[in-house]
């Protein structure tokens, strides 16, 4: 019996939304967006690390300066009580998203692994 994937990449994705993880990821993420403060340095810090990865995916050099500001940016955004629990949150569930990354590729692993 064939295997829809699409059927089973839809239910994966109906897991993560019904997730734990999940839903507290989406409860830190509306505390930052609800407190204006909170939300335009968030903005900011996230302006920063897309324009970095985008000069680095472009080959650019990254100056010390953006490194500094980067660097200032982080530190800032860790001072922030609501955006620290926003970026644990993102952290778990990145992790799990790897995890879940592992073990829809393990078939492939397996397979090309013995080569």
């Amino acid at each position: 019996m064939a295997v829809n994937l699409y059927d089973s990449a839809y239910a994966l994705e109906k897991a993560i939304r019904e997730s734990d993880e999940y839903l507290h990821l989406k409860r830190m993420y509306d505390e930052v967006n609800a407190d204006p403060a909170a939300k335009s340095m968030f903005d900011q810090f996230r302006q920063i690390q897309m324009n970095l990865q985008q000069k680095q995916m472009m080959g650019q050099n990254i100056s010390e300066q953006e490194v500094q500001q980067a660097q200032a940016s982080v530190v800032q955004v860790q001072q922030n009580e609501k955006i620290f629990r926003l970026m644990e949150a993102e952290q778990r569930m990145s992790m799990i998203i790897n995890e879940i990354n592992q073990v829809v590729m393990k078939p492939l692993s397996e397979m090309y692994g013995g080569m």
